[in-house]
Order: C-alpha cells, then structure tokens, then sequence
C-alpha cells in the first residue's frame, strides 16, 4: 500500500502546489496576480520537486500515469501495480484540486473572467488546434520522460537526494520552453483530475470544464511518455556498454 498511499499525497501535494501557483497568478486579488509565465513554471518546478521529497521514496514519485506508463515500458515498474498508481494518482489529484478551491475561496466569487478560473484547474490551449496541441503535449512529455529516466539513471552520478531537485528543474525547463502553447500538463491526472473537480465543485461563475479539449492533455501525455521510454530503453540505456 505503500505505492498508493504515496503516490496518492504526492499527487495531491503536486496539484495542490502547481494548481496553487497558477491560482496565485490568475485569479483577481491575489498577492501574486499577474506575476507571469515564469512564476507559474517555477511553482509548479518547485512543486513537483517537493512532492518526490515527500512521498518519492514511498512509491517511486511517478505521480503521473504517463510516468507510470514509461516506466513500465522501461522495465522499471511492474505491470501488475499500475492500478495501486493510477488510484492514488487520480484521487491525490482531486483532493489537490480540492484544496486549491479551499485556500482561493473568496477570489473565484471577485474574479470575473470564467477562463481563469478553469485554468486554475486545468489546461487550455494558446491557439486551439488540435492537432497542434497534441503535439506539443507529446513532446513536452517525451521530454520529461527522457529526464525522469536519465536523472535517476544510476549512470548518470545524481544522487537520490539531488534526484528530485533535478526532477524539479526539468518540469521548470519544460514548462520554460515547451509550455507556452499549451499550458503543459504532461500529466493526464494532473489535467483531467481537476476537471473534473472543476465541474463538480460549486465555483460563482464558472464556465464550461471544456471536454471537447479535455482528451488532448489525456492522451497525448501517454504517448509522449511512451515514445520517450523507448528512445531511452533502445538509444540511451545502450550507451552504458561504451563506458
């Protein structure tokens, strides 16, 4: 149980503080409205890295079914646990969700534009294109595949306390240079998680949870994270019978 319990406070921890400063950022009144894009990426750096400090050692730190997905693919998880990590994945991610409602009450009833109130939550696109969109979310994910896999390769020198320091300046990277598109979720439980949040929770206001986009930042994390394992699995991981 050690997986699920950790993968789930993890997960929550993740969503809380990314969705967090995303919040901070968008929402009316807030001490940081307005703050930027770099404030944004940098939270949710720092948030990702400190829920691998947390509970990473429990359960692994996937905290993310497309990790969850790559791993498998590289060996490195079994396949007869993906659901331990998937269930505390989904449901860190509501409670996250939740949270984040909690601690910005007063502000969705001052912020006037809905958008920003589903941004808190979730992902929309810069340029709605679909096809465009899911690229971008592919490869922002093979990236952190290729990341995740190389930091903690034990190759690489990086030790298990400068693991997630590292995990936490990848996602500030991605998010840097491959989350203006897209809002970068990389995460399917991170994105659809507080979707659904979004559309249960009683928010004053509120708009549309946006399913018609809602499949992209689902599935093409999956793939990226797919992609990324296997270029690691037969391209990186080779590498080692050179040295």
């Amino acid at each position: 149980m050690s997986i699920f319990w950790g993968e789930l406070i993890g997960t929550m921890l993740l969503v809380l503080l990314g969705n967090g400063v995303v919040a901070n950022v968008l929402l009316t009144k807030t001490k940081g409205q307005s703050s930027g894009w770099i404030v944004i990426s940098a939270g949710w750096g720092f948030g990702v890295a400190m829920a691998v400090y947390i509970t990473g050692w429990a359960s692994g730190g996937h905290f993310n079914p497309a990790v969850t997905l790559g791993f498998c693919i590289a060996k490195k998880t079994a396949w007869d646990v993906v659901h331990l990590y998937l269930s505390g994945q989904f449901i860190g991610a509501f409670l996250g969700a939740t949270l984040v409602w909690l601690s910005y009450f007063p502000h969705w009833q001052k912020t006037p534009d809905p958008q920003m109130k589903l941004l808190s939550f979730c992902t929309q696109p810069a340029i709605r294109n679909f096809k465009w969109n899911f690229i971008c979310e592919t490869v922002g994910t093979m990236v952190l595949l290729l990341g995740v896999l190389g930091i903690f390769d034990m190759h690489n020198g990086i030790s298990n306390g400068m693991g997630p320091y590292a995990v936490g300046i990848l996602i500030f990277s991605i998010g840097l240079s491959l989350g203006g598109p897209t809002g970068y979720a990389i995460n399917p439980a991170r994105d659809l998680g507080p979707r659904i949040m979004y559309a249960l929770l009683p928010i004053k206001g509120k708009g549309s949870a946006d399913w018609g986009y809602s499949w992209v930042p689902a599935l093409a994390p999956l793939l990226g994270g797919a992609i990324g394992a296997v270029i690691y699995l037969l391209y990186i991981q080779p590498l080692k019978a050179f040295l």
